[in-house]
């Protein structure tokens, strides 16, 4: 297959707390770890990310902290920097839509997306009731109310979650009316707000419901939760929706209206916006031409993947391809591809979500401070929340390092590093004439990187790893079968013969392993003294030719003990 262009995108965080392991699990691991796969498959492939500066939850975290959006945004934005890049999270650009480098274009390309939806009649302007709180005298949207969501369930039951915010359910996922909401409360003040009138842009998203259908049903890769989630909304019928807000933090409403003073646009208007933003800068400083963003964005032979949390399913698979209907010149996602929720569980403590208020959370920052990113980067992916939720258990976290990262793949590449070290004299045996239990452990390489690669390319993270581990399991399971640690003794070629099959699978599994655990695969590479283009996935079962001198054996993993991971 000729080589593919990929535009990936992971949701924007918003610039406003630190990142824990539920944020990696969700999006960003996921799609670190496909832009790796397709890197090594030879493919061009951009990974764009970036801070969500503007909106409600950074006003929030300002007042909180009794101190200025720009200085939160700035604050949050460069630790998440810090946070990906230690977890060897790659991005080619981590911008952020309010960012001093970031804002002028960013704000540019939102308005004019804005004034095209405009000019195409999307819109409709529209006074209304809006919840309002006398006490600081300020409209409340989105996330400065809180209230008992109104929506029912998939089973006819009433929602009923108490913290739903004014514009999403996080319990079932819908979106909000914050008029609608059962004992509204204001998240600044904690007083009851009153409805007052004030005018917006309402999008006609029923415009679109017939186009998003035919497009939804044409899409057979997505996951099942993306598209089931996605047709129940449209089942009920799309409403209008306001995107603009009575705020002064983000993009100014561009229209030469009087009604549109101190108004900026919605913040889940302008941040999906910011993908292309971003690729634009990104353009601008490799290519030297932001225009040039077009050819992710516009050019049907460009793959557009967008990795998002549960919660964002309503944006990415509705309101942001109906945006991009009706713009008219961009290309629509490929695919969306949406984790759940991750909860978590602390030693001698009950299963609970995971909590910035409440410090129920294990904080990326605090966890590389001490430990290395390979174990948590194989943990998360090992129980992925890609159909359903899961659970961070620090017990299961601790003894599957120790169980299966470290007993199973590390301990193979250890002891065929060592033997061929300490009795090949560092070098790749003979490989003599195979028989079939050797061809057999090659034939496990071989069918390794053709199943990974399916599971990789149907964006099933958890089953591509287990077929990593299962040929790990395999090396062990030959290691012991031929038992080189015996042969030594008796029948030297035997023995040259099986340490050379090891040293093949370890070749293999440094390749296969590297989407996933990408420190560890280099430390691999060097121990079989190999450039960097060897983790290219065709080259993944190229044989180390006899006599080929090897790099000094390291441990890939060590022992996780909890008194070391956490402290009471």
């Amino acid at each position: 297959m000729a080589n593919q262009r990929f535009l990936v995108t992971a949701a924007l965080p918003y610039s406003n707390g630190r990142l824990h392991v539920g944020h990696i699990a969700g999006a960003y691991l996921p799609a670190d770890t496909y832009v790796r796969y397709r890197r090594a498959r030879g493919d061009d492939v951009r990974f764009i990310c970036g801070s969500d500066d503007n909106g409600v939850a950074n006003l929030i975290a300002a007042h909180n902290e009794n101190s200025s959006p720009e200085e939160i945004s700035a604050r949050y934005n460069a630790q998440q920097k810090r946070d990906f890049a230690g977890l060897g999270v790659e991005f080619d650009i981590y911008g952020g839509t309010h960012q001093p480098d970031y804002v002028d274009l960013h704000n540019r390309t939102s308005q004019e997306v804005f004034l095209k939806l405009h000019e195409k009649g999307c819109f409709v302007k529209r006074t209304s009731e809006q919840l309002f709180d006398p006490q600081i005298e300020k409209f409340l949207p989105d996330r400065y109310v809180k209230g008992r969501c109104y929506h029912k369930l998939p089973d006819g039951s009433d929602c009923d979650y108490p913290g739903a915010y004014g514009d999403q359910c996080e319990h079932c996922g819908n979106s909000i009316d914050p008029v609608q909401l059962i004992n509204p409360v204001s998240t600044i003040t904690g007083s009851t707000p009153i409805p007052k009138r004030t005018t917006h842009w309402y999008m006609r998203l029923d415009q679109f419901e017939k186009q998003l259908r035919t497009w939804l049903d044409s899409q057979t890769g997505w996951r099942p939760t993306v598209l089931n989630f996605t047709r129940g909304l449209l089942d009920e019928g799309l409403p209008e929706r306001a995107m603009t807000r009575d705020l002064d933090w983000g993009v100014p409403v561009p229209l030469d209206d009087p009604d549109a003073a101190g108004k900026v646009l919605y913040v889940w208007f302008d941040a999906p916006i910011g993908y292309v933003s971003f690729t634009a800068m990104d353009c601008r400083i490799s290519d030297g031409d932001e225009s040039a963003y077009a050819a992710w964005w516009k050019n049907p032979d460009c793959k557009i993947v967008h990795f998002i949390g549960e919660d964002n399913i309503i944006f990415h698979a509705m309101i942001w391809p109906a945006m991009l209907m009706a713009e008219g010149s961009y290309e629509l996602p490929h695919n969306v591809v949406a984790n759940s929720f991750l909860n978590i569980k602390f030693p001698g403590k009950d299963e609970e979500k995971i909590s910035k208020s409440r410090g129920s959370a294990l904080w990326i920052e605090d966890y590389l401070q001490t430990f290395d990113p390979d174990p948590l980067r194989y943990y998360l992916t090992a129980i992925a929340p890609e159909t359903q939720r899961t659970t961070f258990d620090v017990d299961d976290f601790l003894n599957r390092n120790n169980s299966e990262l470290l007993a199973t793949l590390g301990n193979f590449v250890n002891r065929t590093m060592t033997f061929a070290h300490k009795y090949f004299d560092g070098q790749v045996p003979v490989a003599g004439e195979r028989n079939d239990t050797d061809l057999a452990q090659l034939e496990a390489c071989k069918s390794c990187v053709e199943s990974a690669a399916q599971q990789l390319d149907g964006f099933h993270f958890k089953a591509a790893l287990a077929e990593v581990m299962n040929l790990a399991r395999k090396g062990n399971g030959y290691f012991d079968a031929t038992a080189p640690f015996r042969t030594r003794k008796t029948d030297l070629a035997s023995c040259a013969r099986a340490v050379n099959i090891c040293l093949q699978t370890v070749r293999t599994l440094t390749t296969v392993m590297a989407p996933f655990l990408p420190f560890s695969a280099v430390k691999a590479l060097t121990m079989l003294n190999l450039e960097p283009d060897a983790l290219q996935w065709n080259r993944a079962t190229d044989e180390l030719p006899a006599g080929r001198s090897l790099g000094e054996p390291q441990l890939l993993f060590k022992k996780l003990d909890a008194d070391e991971l956490f402290d009471d």
